[in-house]
């Protein structure tokens, strides 16, 4: 089981603000680059429903930081080119697969640290299923983006929803999945999001706590 890397989390974060704000949810991105990389993520797969944008930047943003692979899954070979080009000069860093994603997560991806999944896509929930029996069950994390309105995943792990950008779905799978812990360690966590009345940001704060006391970490 990796052990949570605030230091991995926190490059990572930065290292995507930098990759340029190209979508429409860039804290999203940020986000999804700092989980992965604090976990440690050494294969990281994401299956898009349309073309690869800023999810895909935020996981090359992560991959830097572990030094691990970022394969990105495309429904249609019609979506390859336009990928290629939306990713600019970080589509070197990419592996392009175009097929149906349950079948490459359960063969050729199976064991997979991250698997993020576009809940726009029709069969998301059963995407979703998959990835979760073929993850690394040492401590992987299944993360869906887009999931406002989309419902709960079917699961049999622990799915957290946390309102950021178009939503979120996280699963940990394996070591550490219980009790809503993201990070690996001995103390429990959950994750809060404080919206600034003033300027509309979103700011996420990890919080763990332990018989003694309690500590916030941004």
């Amino acid at each position: 089981m990796a052990c949570w890397s605030a230091e991995n989390a926190t490059k990572a974060y930065l290292k995507a603000l930098r990759m340029g704000k190209r979508g429409k949810e860039p804290d999203v991105a940020e986000f999804i680059s700092a989980m992965a990389a604090g976990n440690n993520a050494q294969l990281m797969v994401i299956a898009c429903a349309a073309i690869a944008g800023s999810s895909t930047l935020a996981m090359v943003a992560a991959a830097h930081q572990t030094g691990g692979r970022v394969v990105c899954i495309l429904t249609g070979h019609d979506k390859l080119k336009p990928s290629q080009i939306a990713l600019g000069h970080y589509v070197h860093f990419v592996e392009f697969v175009i097929g149906k994603a349950q079948t490459l997560l359960l063969n050729e991806f199976k064991g997979a640290d991250f698997v993020l999944i576009d809940c726009n896509l029709d069969d998301h929930n059963e995407v979703s299923l998959v990835a979760q029996k073929g993850v690394n069950h040492g401590g992987g994390l299944v993360v869906g983006y887009n999931a406002f309105g989309k419902g709960q995943w079917l699961s049999e792990f622990n799915t957290h929803f946390l309102p950021i950008g178009e939503g979120l779905l996280v699963s940990r799978i394996g070591a550490g999945a219980g009790g809503g812990r993201f990070g690996g360690g001995g103390k429990k966590s959950h994750w809060v999001v404080k919206v600034d009345e003033g300027t509309g940001e979103e700011h996420v704060y990890r919080i763990k706590t332990s018989t003694q006391r309690r500590e916030i970490e941004a």
